[in-house]
């Protein structure tokens, strides 16, 4: 696996376990010091952003709203979001594919089709969204 790779997949797994936790997922780093930077870095703008990406994820979830999806799908789209509003050098479709990926190890294969679709849309009209 990819440095990247693993580094998006242990930033969804510390915001999936810190969600679940109700804590700071720099917490859940501090028990591994270990953790690449990216992951840190990851995780960190998911969490300052949170009600930005959280509200870009309402707007192109249709019909599936923000708390009936299953919390490690909600981490996997955060994570991504991340990299498509603050990361311009992350090209679009590695963030999509990495988010697809990702669900396909930790949640279910229903899952990648339904990141793969929101994530699509979000990608497709980057430029136009701000970060704020």
């Amino acid at each position: 696996m990819r440095t990247r790779t693993k580094a998006r997949q242990r930033a969804v797994e510390s915001l999936f376990e810190a969600e679940q936790r109700s804590v700071k997922s720099s917490e859940i780093f501090e028990r591994n010091p270990d953790v690449n930077d990216y992951a840190i870095e990851l995780a960190y703008l998911v969490e300052t952003n949170i009600d930005r990406i959280d509200e870009v994820i309402s707007t192109y979830s249709q019909d599936w709203p923000l708390e009936r999806m299953p919390a490690v799908d909600r981490a996997i789209v955060r994570v991504a979001i991340a990299e498509l509003l603050w990361m311009p050098e992350v090209d679009s479709g590695v963030a999509v594919s990495e988010a697809v990926e990702i669900a396909a190890v930790l949640s279910t294969p229903e899952s990648g089709k339904f990141i793969n679709g929101v994530l699509g849309q979000i990608a497709s009209i980057r430029g136009s969204l701000t970060a704020l």
